[in-house]
């Protein structure tokens, strides 16, 4: 399969500026930091709740936990995706339960990751809370799940992928849409 870039929808500076917003609005819904904590779904969600976190710091004046979070062996697609799957480190060094938890995401598409990372979540401790904020939010659930907090709606077709690159994993900053090619 080939992929194809049709359009770029955000570069670096409209990155910033979404995840300011949404830093923002956590702040509002939340009346603050106290008894929160951000947590990345690996690979992309997790430079992307650091950056939350540090906006919320520099905003608030106060620090909030930050953890990554690997949901590997929580997919149900996990016998389709390798026969050797890798698993990442889930690095949460501080305890989940009673916390309002922010899961971090970089696209909401189906909805399976976001259910693999509450089962990871809540085998870890019982949060008084979980919202979701994810960058991009592309529609085409299969599961009843909605975000709390999103970047961008961008509406897609079952054909289109939506990557998000990251400066930390990626050496840039953008999202953009590819088309599949047979």
């Amino acid at each position: 399969m080939v992929l194809r870039d049709k359009a770029q929808i955000l570069d670096a500076e409209g990155m910033r500026r979404i995840l300011t917003r949404m830093a923002h609005e956590i702040l509002e819904r939340n009346k603050g930091v106290e008894n929160l904590a951000l947590v990345g779904i690996r690979r992309r969600g997790v430079p992307l709740a650091r950056r939350l976190a540090s906006l919320i710091r520099e905003i608030e004046g106060q620090s909030v936990p930050v953890g990554a979070l690997d949901i590997t062996l929580y997919r149900d697609d996990l016998t389709q995706l390798s026969y050797q799957p890798i698993v990442y480190r889930t690095e949460i060094d501080f305890p989940v339960t009673g916390k309002r938890i922010i899961l971090v995401d970089d696209v909401l598409y189906t909805g399976r990751t976001v259910r693999a990372a509450l089962d990871a979540l809540m085998d870890l401790g019982r949060p008084s809370s979980i919202q979701l904020a994810v960058l991009i939010d592309r529609g085409h659930r299969e599961l009843p799940i909605r975000a709390d907090y999103v970047g961008k709606n961008v509406p897609t077709s079952r054909k289109e992928v939506v990557a998000v690159s990251v400066k930390e994993l990626d050496g840039e900053d953008r999202v953009v849409i590819r088309l599949k090619e047979d």
